[in-house]
């Protein structure tokens, strides 16, 4: 696969100021098709689009893209880094405690309301991340 063959992603990178290639392509699709993802399962996603990647690669990828603000990197207590796709809006996440299921979940009350915060300190506050824990639907129903 060549970065050519899907422009709408190459001008997304090239809009973001970073070079073209088809790694990176496939590495934002990857993340964008997937749920929350973790670095091996973005490696896997990647390989099986164009052949050998490094996990240096990735990361190095990941990285640039993170900063470019193409991905949303999450790093929930206790888990790895995981990456999404969804940016650039006010969503926070849902965590299991026993299987590490992440979900999004909109912002119940409007636009950006946690950068309100009760004392800033003196910060600039540009970002604030809220994470639910609690378990999902299904390991709810195994530990009744």
């Amino acid at each position: 696969m060549t970065a050519s063959q899907n422009p709408a992603t190459a001008d997304e990178l090239r809009g973001a100021g970073l070079r073209v290639t088809a790694a990176r392509v496939a590495l934002l699709e990857t993340v964008r098709e997937g749920d929350h993802l973790g670095v091996e399962a973005i490696a896997s996603g990647v390989r099986d689009r164009v052949g050998h990647i490094s996990l240096q690669a990735v990361y190095e990828a990941l990285h640039a893209l993170t900063a470019a603000g193409l991905v949303r990197r999450i790093e929930p207590a206790g888990s790895p880094a995981r990456y999404e796709g969804r940016v650039g809006d006010n969503h926070h996440h849902l965590v299991c405690r026993s299987c590490g299921t992440v979900t999004d979940v909109d912002c119940a009350t409007g636009e950006a309301p946690c950068l309100t915060a009760s004392d800033n300190h003196g910060f600039s506050i540009d970002e604030a991340e809220v994470i639910y824990w609690g378990l999902c639907p299904d390991c709810s129903t195994r530990s009744s």
